[in-house]
Parts: structure tokens; sequence; C-alpha cells
């Protein structure tokens, strides 16, 4: 499937025996896997460049699976995580879906089970990745218009018309006219409807 073909999933757990098992579910399913016997171990190489998922155990030496949630949520990487332990109760599944999990997964789990909360990560990380891209682009458009651009740009945005602004900016209607062509051609847009939407898809 196209959205696994650069990804890679990311196996935490104490576990050799379960690292394995979900390594080679996601090798079956011709994902590249990585395993990790602790939360620190995979940290000291973390790289939220790399797309993909993680799946973590939440029972082991040190920080849990859940901790994980927190220390990425604080290093700002927005990589999706699964969740998975033999120990579930509702607090601990609280706590993880708060946290951001993708989903909370108990053992034993069916590979089928494993596999689309896989799949939906990945996915997820991919339209994530490129919803992330789409708005640096915008942004990098938008940082080419000079500051009396930007002015005419957001008073067109307000839904002002050309000589509202000539007006409050106090210049020409063909000042104004030449700005907003410069604005129109520099973000690519051809309308106020989708300057607008470009505006919005640089604040997302």
């Amino acid at each position: 499937m196209s959205t696994t073909q650069s990804s890679t999933v990311f196996v935490i757990d104490d576990d050799e025996a379960a690292r394995l098992s979900v390594c080679a579910l996601a090798t079956s399913m011709h994902v590249s896997a990585e395993a990790f016997a602790s939360v620190g171990e995979f940290l000291a190489q973390f790289d939220p460049n790399r797309p993909g998922c993680i799946v973590a155990d939440v029972r082991m030496p040190g920080a849990s699976g859940v901790d994980l949630l927190q220390m990425l949520g604080e290093r700002g990487a927005r990589m999706p995580v699964i969740i998975v332990t033999a120990f579930a109760d509702t607090p601990l599944t609280v706590r993880a879906m708060k946290g951001g999990a993708v989903t909370f997964l108990e053992k034993p789990c069916s590979e089928h089970e494993l596999w689309d909360a896989i799949r939906e990560a990945l996915a997820r990380d991919s339209a994530d990745r490129a919803a992330r891209e789409n708005r640096r682009q915008i942004q990098e458009r938008l940082a080419k218009l000079t500051a009396d651009e930007r002015q005419v740009l957001d008073m067109l945005v307000e839904g002002k018309p050309n000589k509202l602004i000539a007006k409050e900016l106090d210049v020409s209607l063909r000042t104004v006219e030449s700005r907003r062509h410069n604005v129109f051609l520099k973000t690519g847009t051809s309308t106020v409807a989708e300057l607008v939407r470009f505006v919005i898809q640089a604040q997302d």
C-alpha cells in the first residue's frame, strides 16, 4: 500500500518474543520494522523526520509506553503511537488516549487487529506529513510578499474591496490593483476565495 512504502514500524517491548512477533507481522505486510527493548533505547536514535509509527508496550523497565507519549509531546514529535499491554485498566486506557495514542490494544491481540491499527497509524502519519509539507510550502510563498502586499492580502481576506483598501491605506486604486495582482501571482491563487483558503491552510 502506498502509505507504507517508505515507512517503518518501531517496536518497543522488553519481551523479545513480542518484539519479534510484531516485526514479523510488519515484514509480512512489506513494511520495514525495527525493534527496541526500552523507551530509552528508542529515544537515543529517534529521528522525527523518518516516517512511520510506534508500537509500544506499557510495562517495561524505566519509562513505559504511556510515558513515551508524553516524552514525544515534549519534543514536539507527532509520530502515531499504538499502545499494547497485557495489564489494561480503565485509568491507563484513558491516560493513553488522552496522551494521543492511536489506539490501545490488549495482549494477546490478533494479527488482524494489530495490522489494522498499524495501517491506520501509518496512514495518519503519511497524511500528517503531507499536510505539514503543504503548510511549509504555503508559508514560503507568503514569505515572498512585501510588507505592502501583505497588507493588501490581509484586507482582501477580510473581504474589503479595492476602493476601501485604497482609502484605508491612503494609496491610489491602481497601486492596490498592482499589489493585489502580485499577491495572486506569488501565492498561486486566482480568486479571493482561493486566497482565503490559502491563508487558512498556512495557519492549520
